[in-house]
């Protein structure tokens, strides 16, 4: 007589989606209702709190997401499915993250030596079109696959700090105030999220029928997209040039890098952020799944997704309106929460439901401290020119 086994699957429910939707609605829709009456209710409104180039910037933001975020659907399936071997796999992915981990730096300073911010997006552009051609051609199998693996974490690295750079500049040449890169911010912050969402709600769709076929049309995608995102770089929006040469330039990034302290530590909290965000996308799948049930992670991704939305839009609130707490502050607190959050999940298994609502409260934290770092940044920029 055989034992039959009834396996138990766990499922986010509608009114979570709900939930999270009509917060971030709320917080968009309420907050002018509830900002400073001597200025314009709504902060798209006034050509000065968000000019035209930004609203075009942001486009072309949320398209580069869109790429970044097809590629990340996949992780290490294709490998797989292929029949790459595990040392293989392996190489690829170590030589990969640690170019990206070595020459990111570098490319900063090189093209903020050359001059132009849009030229490293036009490279991130072209890295993906590379690689969606490539996937398109040659098969995964290929001994060279690190070389795809390679490119890919490039453009991931130039993603990182292109656009950021692109965008402070042009506001600082363009005159523009504080205030309307801030709102910028948190927008790329909810942008992109928004943009991996819709990324792997086209990559599952594609891959609903068949396999070979999704992945094919998923590099076809990508290949279309990077091919706007390259006419829009080069057609769309001029980058205003330097007025201090080259070697000026240079010297004055090693003199505010190396000079300040603040400096110093902004990117090492960014780093410190970056890294236990690397290491929950590690984690996360294997913790949800360690008591043998079935879990769809498909449809907690967009939770947490949403969660960082969410977060992102409490920065307006924060930084925009009549609160008294600095940015310094906010930070501390959203890093002791985070840090709270993750060390529950660490101290002692909790079930499922508790588990996705620890990791929705760690991503709107990440929601919130990645434009505040951002705005710190720049705030500290500006003081030392």
């Amino acid at each position: 007589m055989g034992v039959e086994f009834e396996s138990s699957k766990w499922e986010p429910t509608l009114s979570l989606y709900g939930f999270i939707i009509m917060c971030c609605f709320s917080s968009i829709a309420l907050f002018p209702r509830f900002f400073n009456k001597s200025l314009s209710l709504s902060p798209f409104a006034d050509q000065s709190l968000f000019p035209t180039s930004h609203r075009y910037f942001l486009f072309l933001y949320s398209l580069a997401s869109a790429m970044e975020g097809v590629w990340s659907v996949f992780g290490d399936f294709e490998f797989v499915y292929s029949g790459t071997s595990k040392e293989q796999i392996l190489f690829s992915l170590i030589l990969g993250f640690g170019s990206s981990l070595l020459l990111a730096p570098l490319l900063a300073f090189l093209f903020d030596s050359i001059g132009g911010h849009n030229k490293a997006c036009l490279v991130f552009c072209i890295l993906h079109l590379f690689v969606g051609i490539w996937k398109r051609i040659v098969p995964q199998s290929h001994p060279c696959v690190w070389f795809l693996t390679l490119s890919s974490s490039l453009a991931t690295g130039i993603f990182s700090f292109a656009f950021e750079a692109w965008i402070v500049l042009e506001n600082e040449n363009q005159g523009y105030r504080l205030r309307a890169l801030t709102n910028t911010f948190w927008l790329m912050t909810f942008i992109e999220s928004a943009s991996l969402i819709g990324s792997q709600v086209l990559v599952n769709w594609l891959l609903a029928s068949d396999v070979d076929t999704g992945i094919a049309s998923s590099s076809t995608a990508t290949i279309f997209i990077a091919i706007i995102g390259i006419f829009c770089v080069t057609k769309g929006w001029k980058q205003t040039p330097h007025s201090a040469p080259v070697k000026d330039r240079r010297w004055m990034s090693y003199i505010n890098i190396f000079s300040d302290k603040r400096i110093l530590l902004l990117g090492f909290a960014h780093a410190c952020l970056q890294f236990s965000i690397a290491i929950f996308w590690i984690l996360w799948a294997p913790t949800l799944v360690a008591d043998g049930r079935e879990v769809h992670l498909g449809l907690i991704y967009p939770c947490l997704m949403g969660s960082r939305m969410l977060g992102s839009t409490v920065c307006p609130w924060l930084f925009g309106g009549s609160s008294s707490l600095r940015i310094e502050d906010c930070l501390v607190y959203a890093f002791t929460v985070m840090g709270l959050a993750l060390s529950i999940v660490a101290y002692d298994y909790q079930e499922i439901g508790v588990l996705v609502s620890l990791f929705c409260l760690f991503h709107a934290g990440v929601g919130l401290i990645i434009p505040s770092l951002a705005r710190l940044r720049t705030i500290e920029a500006i003081t030392r020119t």
